[in-house]
């Protein structure tokens, strides 16, 4: 399950293929990755993965199509939505813990929105100081054209920063989605979860185990995706078929701490509870857009959790990339955000494509990094996987 992405899933499947000749390469393995094809409803992606003569099935599931009538949005709908959206935020105290909790993902969000207001303060100076230029004849009924001037410099700006390095317009219609969706109010998101959750429970019995990836804002909607599993059929996970849950990139603090995200916060004490549900929590200091201090559930205010819920790696940088190529990319956030979807430079560090594909099932790896967690902190640090 994908992040905030407005892309066609085929972009997906490149990257996976793109990366996993790389990881065939650095790993001395045998790697192919067939053509994708598109589920009759048009909810999933699927491609067949194998590596030295083992196939894995991967099915991307969509929600490009809600993100893309979210993404961008109007300059209009933001200049009405956002002081709102902030105003809620700031009254409900929901800005202290999530500066607490979250740190330098809360500087990038609330970073980006003081760029956004900086761009509409500048656009009405700018647009009062071109009018200002005009005869005098013309003053004062030349200013009521201040407020369309304005608007059009506002959505060159929104345009021009709506990629890199900033990412403004992205983030803050990010923001917006997440916010949204704690309150309730994204039908289309709260149905497109219903159907990702038939299709889960529907693998149950025809695979040798099942995984639920959710990178970036996926790391709450596959949560919530498996509780409402759970809350149909409680005894998931428990007939046969193993159950993991990874989670990369996570941000699941980000929408748990506003107070009316009662069903996420909801969803995420349930599936942290169920013991039938692996769960595993890949983790990157470096990673600005994701939320990994503490435990998810702790950071979210929920009781303490069970010990290794989830089990926990972490990775590093300069395992996945060279030095030379961490100084050019460290800035641009996306890039980096993605990295762990990637392959790896170090053949001993964690693969995405070898995570997925290799031979050790998912929840056995699950269970043996949750061996390493619990032995001496010096013999762990010498032998875990990630660090």
């Amino acid at each position: 399950m994908p992040g905030f992405d407005p892309r066609e899933p085929e972009t997906y499947w490149g990257l996976f293929r793109r990366e996993s000749r790389l990881a065939a390469v650095r790993r001395g393995l045998t790697i192919t990755v067939d053509d994708p094809v598109r589920s009759p409803d048009g909810l999933a992606l699927d491609w067949t993965v194998a590596l030295d003569g083992r196939a894995t099935r991967y099915t991307l599931l969509r929600w490009d199509d809600i993100v893309r009538a979210r993404f961008p949005r109007s300059n209009g709908r933001r200049l009405r939505q956002v002081p709102a959206l902030w105003w809620r935020l700031i009254r409900s105290g929901y800005l202290r813990p999530f500066r607490r909790e979250a740190r330098r993902f809360a500087r990038v969000i609330i970073g980006v929105h003081l760029i956004y207001l900086f761009l509409v303060a500048f656009s009405l100076a700018l647009a009062t100081g071109l009018l200002a230029l005009a005869p005098e004849a013309t003053r004062p009924w030349v200013y009521l054209g201040v407020p369309p001037l304005a608007y059009a410099i506002l959505a060159l700006l929104m345009r021009m920063t709506r990629g890199k390095p900033f990412y403004v317009a992205h983030l803050v219609d990010d923001t917006a989605f997440t916010h949204d969706h704690a309150g309730g109010g994204d039908s289309r998101m709260r149905a497109r979860l219903d159907a990702f959750a038939s299709i889960i429970r529907g693998a149950e019995g025809k695979a040798s185990e099942i995984v639920v990836i959710g990178h970036s804002s996926s790391s709450f909607l596959g949560l919530e995706a498996l509780d409402r599993i759970l809350a149909r059929d409680p005894d998931f996970g428990r007939r046969g078929t193993p159950v993991s849950f990874v989670s990369i990139g996570s941000v699941i603090p980000w929408i748990t701490l506003d107070p009316r995200a009662v069903e996420t916060r909801d969803a995420l004490a349930r599936v942290a509870a169920c013991d039938a549900i692996g769960w595993l929590d890949v983790r990157a200091k470096w990673d600005w857009l994701s939320v990994h201090q503490r435990n998810p559930l702790s950071a979210s205010k929920l009781p303490a959790p069970r010990a290794h819920r989830p089990v926990e790696i972490h990775v590093r940088i300069d395992d996945l990339i060279e030095p030379r190529i961490i100084a050019r990319r460290k800035w641009n956030l996306f890039r980096m955000h993605f990295q762990l979807l990637m392959s790896s430079r170090d053949p001993e560090a964690f693969d995405y494509v070898a995570f997925v594909a290799g031979p050790e099932p998912i929840h056995a790896l699950i269970r043996r990094w949750r061996d390493v967690e619990e032995q001496p902190k010096g013999r762990a640090a010498a032998e875990s996987p990630a660090d």
